[in-house]
């Protein structure tokens, strides 16, 4: 299966897709923050991130952004998994690298399938 990075800000959100994906037989890292998150993304090979957008000392767009200078993380899929849901933001989103959206609460099963169909492109 897969090797997923989350980076959230929020311990219980972490575990949630923790369990939720884990159960799929992902391996799943985490990372507390943007800088965490990128650090993170840099010393591992992971077949996809999902990201919060708002979080403290660096926030997902700016990390984001980060990723995509970088030649081997160029095609990563990265997934934002926030409360943020205005259209504009999604744009900015998008025009930054990400490669879906999913709008928190959540569900797990949600987030199985969306997961199990970025990772099948």
């Amino acid at each position: 299966m897969a090797s997923i990075l989350t980076v959230d800000d929020s311990a219980s959100i972490r575990q949630t897709i923790k369990i939720a994906l884990g159960n799929e037989g992902h391996e799943i890292s985490e990372a507390v923050n943007g800088v965490d998150g990128l650090q993170k993304a840099d010393g591992g090979n992971f077949d996809l991130i999902i990201t919060d957008l708002n979080m403290p000392e660096m926030d997902g767009l700016t990390m984001i952004r980060e990723l995509r200078k970088k030649p081997d993380k160029a095609g990563m899929p990265i997934l934002f998994l926030t409360t943020e849901s205005d259209a504009g933001m999604k744009q900015q989103a998008k025009d930054a690298g990400a490669t879906g959206w999913l709008t928190k609460p959540f569900a797990s099963d949600q987030l199985v399938r969306i997961v199990g169909k970025v990772l099948a492109k």
